[in-house]
């Protein structure tokens, strides 16, 4: 019997290494005396972020796989990559404001956000369920860890404790289904899936059929489709404001990357089997993400509702399974990245210790008593509303127009109704921003700090960037798509 030694290529893992290294670095630093020192700790959190930046864009020239195909960090990776980094550095960066800084042990905060962006590139670049499974348990530790950050606030560990017995038990579904797809197949390989699917079609045995359908019923639980979403609501209120946002966006992202490749690659040439099952789930998700989110004052509450309708929209485009599919997924991945984030970034901005401004009425007259954190969250409404010249515009026009494309015509229409119900709750939050009064005395929100606003103008011009100049956006894109 030989032995075949997998080919070590650490290139293709240069990004991950990076933010751990950064990590452990950070983890180092909590011993010693240099645990408070914030300038240092954020240095080195934004140092790794920034070579992991670095060692993606060059993979664009320079693809690379290794480890016996398990890992490929080839275009498709770098795009979901570059969505995922920029959700984690907005997050460090937003982590500052008055209210976390007042309790989160930062060396610690940012060890475990790195460790949980190292899952979500894992989850980006994986062509083995056994490589999936990695990242979505580096990811899934570290951010039920992160939500209850708040240890004194009863609110925040209900949301841990919830997020770890529901995604425990979504692994448990998707470890049954790579467990199946194996003893069906005998391999664990994306591409040699494909081959077997070819081959005998994904009827050709129930053993094979079902294990991908609970595959999808894992990564259901992990992106907040219907009916896999009632999580959602709970854990993103109760977790810290920057964590909610990082986890709507990073992980939402990461979930899409490794569920596409696993579609395109692995299901392949059958994916047409799965079109009604995949079309209702995109219908539900997002009209019932959208219904519920009208009704809530909690903002927090209705982005979480929201976050979910988000997910409804990048089904749409991969039940068209056509070669926009992939270029608008990512699209609209990096789009919602920034106007999420975003959107979080500006309720943590207006925490202080004393009060967080977490309901719609208490952001009466803010447009006016802040005007720059009026206008950003503002423009992030309008951009996940889908309101022109935003990107979130052009994201939801790329994802309908696969849809159209592939003969989708009632999917894409129901998706625009879905949008429409949209419109009200977001521009709610702008009502109460510019048209109302604050009730009793005006509220002292706290002043802004430095680098949140950084985070916060980057966010804006991104989504604004690529509102009005999309072309050269998805011409990249549309070469990472190619590789699928």
């Amino acid at each position: 019997m030989s032995l075949t030694i997998p080919t070590v290529n650490l290139a293709a893992i240069g990004p991950e290494l990076a933010l751990t290294v950064g990590a452990l670095i950070l983890l180092l630093l909590s011993l010693g005396r240099y645990r408070r020192s914030t300038g240092l700790l954020l240095a080195v959190a934004l140092g790794s972020l920034a070579v992991a930046f670095a060692l993606v864009i060059a993979a664009w020239k320079a693809p690379v796989e290794a480890f016996a195909g398990s890992v490929a960090l080839d275009r498709f990776a770098v795009g979901f990559s570059l969505a995922i980094l920029s959700a984690a550095t907005l997050t460090v960066l937003l982590s500052l404001n008055e209210l976390e800084r007042s309790y989160l042990l930062l060396a610690d905060y940012y060890g475990l956000v790195l460790f949980a962006t190292v899952g979500m590139l894992f989850l980006a670049s994986a062509t083995s369920l056994v490589m999936v499974f990695v990242g979505l348990e580096t990811l899934s530790i570290s951010l039920y860890v992160l939500a209850g950050q708040r240890r004194t606030q009863a609110s925040s560990l209900e949301a841990a404790l919830k997020y770890f017995l529901l995604g425990a038990f979504a692994t448990g579904f998707f470890l049954y289904g790579v467990a199946l797809i194996y003893g069906a197949t005998g391999t664990l390989q994306l591409r040699e899936i494909g081959t077997y699917v070819g081959t005998h079609g994904i009827f050709g045995s129930p053993l094979f059929a079902f294990g991908v359908l609970l595959l999808l019923i894992g990564f259901g639980f992990k992106i907040a489709v219907v009916p896999f979403h009632m999580w959602t609501p709970d854990v993103y209120q109760g977790a810290p404001t920057p964590v909610s946002g990082f986890m709507a966006a990073g992980s939402k992202a990461a979930a899409f990357a490794a569920l596409v490749r696993i579609v395109f690659v692995a299901v392949g040439p059958t994916v047409v089997n799965w079109t009604a099952l995949l079309w209702v789930l995109a219908v539900l998700t997002m009209f019932v993400g959208n219904v519920l989110a009208v009704v809530q004052d909690n903002v927090k509450r209705m982005l979480a509702y929201s976050s979910i309708a988000h997910a409804g929209y990048i089904l749409v485009a991969i039940v068209a399974a056509n070669d926009l599919t992939n270029s608008s997924v990512i699209f609209y991945v990096l789009t919602y990245t920034f106007m999420n984030v975003g959107a979080f970034g500006v309720l943590s901005a207006l925490a202080s210790r004393d009060k967080e401004a977490l309901d719609v009425h208490e952001l009466s007259g803010v447009g006016y008593q802040k005007p720059l954190l009026g206008l950003a969250m503002a423009i992030f409404m309008f951009s996940l509303a889908g309101v022109p010249p935003t990107a979130g515009f052009m994201a939801k026009f790329y994802v309908f127009s696969a849809a159209v494309k592939a003969g989708y015509i009632w999917l894409a229409i129901l998706g625009v109704v879905a949008a429409m119900i949209s419109v009200y709750y977001y521009l709610r939050v702008v009502v109460y921003l510019y048209m109302r009064e604050p009730d009793g005395e005006t509220t002292a929100w706290p002043r802004l700090v430095p680098a949140v606003g950084v985070a916060l103008g980057v966010a804006v011009l991104a989504i604004l960037g690529m509102g009005v100049w999309p072309g050269s956006v998805m011409g990249m894109l549309r070469q990472a798509a190619a590789l699928l």
